[in-house]
C-alpha cells in the first residue's frame, strides 16, 4: 500500500504544526454534504504545543504515578457514573482511584451527596469498591457505627463508651459534587473551582441535540488493561493508528485528513468522517462500491446518481435508528448520523455526541499498579419524549484475553474493532520498559491531544 502522504503541499516553507494531509480537510467533506450542521461541528481550534519527546518513565515508573495519586486525581473533577446509576433515595455507588475512595449516593429528591468511603470509627469501608446497590443508611460492616444519608452519625452502638464522641464533629467528611449532561462528578478537592471551568466549551458544543442528559445508558462494558492509564486512552486520542491498525476500514474511513482541535488546557477533539475513503486508500471506488463497505448500509441499497454513499447510510439510520428508539431523528446531519466525533475532558473521559457512534470512555489505573488500567465503554441512547430514565445496566467485566464481542448485546463487528485497538497496549507498554529511545516522538498536528494532555498533567503535578 503506498504512502505518499509525508510531504507537505508545496506552498512555501511551513511553521511547525502548520503541515496537513494534501487533499480536503473534514470541514470540507462536512460542507460537501450540503447540509445544515451545528458551528461546533465546523469550528476549529488549533495551536501547536512542541516535539520534544514524551519520556517513557511517565507511564512505567512508580515515582510519577505516586505523584499522580497524591497531586492529580484527589483535586481534579472527574466522572464516576450516569444519574441513571442514581434513580432512587438511597441508590449508591461507591468509586475507587488508587487508595482514594467515594460513594455517592442519592440522599433525597433531586441531591446527590459524596462521602469519603471510610468509616470514622476504624475505616473500614461502606461499601466494598466499585460496587452499587441501595443503602438507606450508611452503616459500617465491622460494628455498626451508622450515618444518615445527609451525613449525620445516627447511631453508635454502645454509645456510653465514647463520651468522647460529639456528633457535631463526625458528620462524614464530603467531596464536592456536580452534574452535567447526565453525568455526576466528584473532585475531593475542597478548594477546587466549580465544574463549570473545567468543562470549558462542552456546555456550549453539546446544547440543544448533544445534550447527554437526554440519552441514558444501555451498554455497559469493562475491560481490564495491561498498560498504563494514559497510555491505554492515547490509543484513542487520535486517528493516525487507523493506517495500521484498521487496515480494513481505509476504504471508508478518513483517517490521515482528520481535524483536530485543542479549546483549551482541559478539552480537545477530533472529527474524522466516515463514508469517505483514506487518503491513504489510492485504489479508484465508486459511491456504490463504498457503500457496500459500509457497515451502516443495508444489503442491496444502491446509491442514486448525484448522491453520496454516507448519504445513503445516514439516511438509512435515521430511519431504523429512529423507528427502533421512538424518536424523530430527522434533524440529525448526515455527520451526526455517520461520524466519529470525539471530545476528550481532562484527566480521562471521552464523549461522542454523535448518534450511530454514542460512545463514553473512561479510563483509570486498577489499584496501586501503574501498568494496569480499567477500560470504562458506555453506549449511550436516546430518551423519547416524556420516557421516564431507565435503571442503568451492571458493567460487564472482562480480562485482558477477552474480547469486546463477547460481551452480551456488544455489536460483533465493532467488538473486532476495539479489539484491534486494545490488542496492541500490553505490546507498546513493555516496549517503553525495553527501549533504548526513552521517549515517544508524537506528530505536531494528529498527536496533539496527546501533547496537551500531558501538559495539563504537568501542571497539577508541579502546583
Amino acid at each position: 500500500m503506498p504512502d505518499d502522504l509525508s510531504a507537505a503541499p508545496d506552498s512555501g516553507p511551513l511553521r511547525p504544526g502548520e503541515a496537513r494531509c494534501p487533499g480536503p480537510s473534514t470541514r470540507d467533506l462536512i460542507l460537501a454534504d450540503r447540509q445544515t450542521v451545528p458551528g461546533a461541528l465546523t469550528a476549529e481550534s488549533y495551536a501547536f504545543l512542541g516535539d520534544a519527546d514524551i519520556d517513557y518513565d511517565r507511564y512505567t515508573s512508580r515515582e510519577f504515578f505516586d505523584l499522580e495519586m497524591k497531586k492529580l486525581w484527589p483535586r481534579v473533577w472527574q466522572w464516576v457514573c450516569r444519574e441513571e446509576h442514581l434513580l432512587n433515595v438511597g441508590d449508591y455507588v461507591t468509586y475507587d482511584i488508587g487508595p482514594h475512595s467515594v460513594i455517592l449516593v442519592r440522599n433525597g429528591g433531586d441531591e446527590i451527596k459524596g462521602y469519603v468511603n471510610a468509616c470514622l470509627h476504624r475505616g473500614t469501608q461502606f461499601r466494598p469498591s466499585d460496587s452499587s446497590g441501595v443503602a438507606p443508611v450508611l452503616r459500617c460492616p465491622f460494628h455498626g457505627w451508622t450515618w444518615s444519608l445527609d451525613g449525620r452519625l445516627k447511631e453508635l452502638p454502645c454509645r456510653w463508651d465514647f463520651p468522647h464522641v460529639k456528633d457535631d464533629d463526625y458528620r462524614l467528611p464530603e467531596v464536592k459534587v456536580e452534574r452535567w449532561g447526565g453525568f455526576v462528578f466528584i473532585n475531593m478537592d475542597p478548594d477546587a473551582g466549580p465544574l463549570a471551568d473545567h468543562l470549558g466549551v462542552l456546555p456550549d458544543h453539546f446544547k440543544d441535540g448533544w445534550d447527554l442528559s437526554n440519552r441514558y445508558t444501555v451498554l455497559h462494558i469493562q475491560k481490564e488493561l495491561d498498560t498504563n492509564w494514559k497510555a491505554a486512552q492515547e490509543a484513542f486520542l487520535e486517528a493516525y493508528h487507523v493506517y495500521a491498525t484498521h487496515t480494513q476500514g481505509l476504504a471508508t474511513a478518513s483517517d490521515a485528513n482528520a481535524q483536530y482541535d485543542i479549546f483549551g488546557e482541559t478539552v480537545s477533539r477530533f472529527i474524522h468522517t466516515i463514508g469517505h475513503p483514506s487518503p491513504h486508500f489510492t485504489r479508484p471506488q465508486t459511491q456504490q462500491e463504498i457503500l457496500d463497505k459500509l457497515r451502516s448500509a443495508p444489503e442491496g441499497a444502491v446509491v442514486p446518481e448525484g448522491r453520496l454513499a454516507r448519504s445513503v447510510a445516514a439516511e438509512h439510520l435515521r430511519e431504523t435508528l429512529g423507528e427502533a428508539w421512538g424518536i424523530d431523528l430527522t434533524a440529525y446531519s448526515d455527520s451526526e448520523m455517520m461520524d466519529s466525533i470525539e471530545y476528550h475532558l481532562f484527566p480521562n473521559m471521552f464523549m461522542f455526541p454523535g448518534v450511530s457512534l454514542p460512545m463514553i470512555y473512561r479510563f483509570r489505573p486498577i489499584g496501586m499498579d501503574p501498568g494496569r488500567t480499567l477500560f470504562d465503554l458506555l453506549f449511550l441512547q436516546p430518551l423519547k419524549p416524556g420516557q421516564a430514565r431507565p435503571d442503568a445496566p451492571a458493567p460487564q467485566r472482562l480480562t485482558p484475553g477477552e474480547s469486546y464481542a463477547s460481551a452480551p448485546g456488544m455489536s460483533q463487528g465493532l467488538g473486532f474493532v476495539y479489539d484491534q485497538d486494545t490488542d496492541n497496549l500490553a505490546m507498546q507498554y513493555k516496549g517503553f520498559q525495553a527501549s533504548r529511545k526513552r521517549g515517544q516522538t508524537l506528530g505536531n498536528y494528529q498527536e496533539a491531544r496527546t501533547r496537551r494532555v500531558n501538559m495539563t498533567l504537568d501542571k497539577y503535578l508541579k502546583a
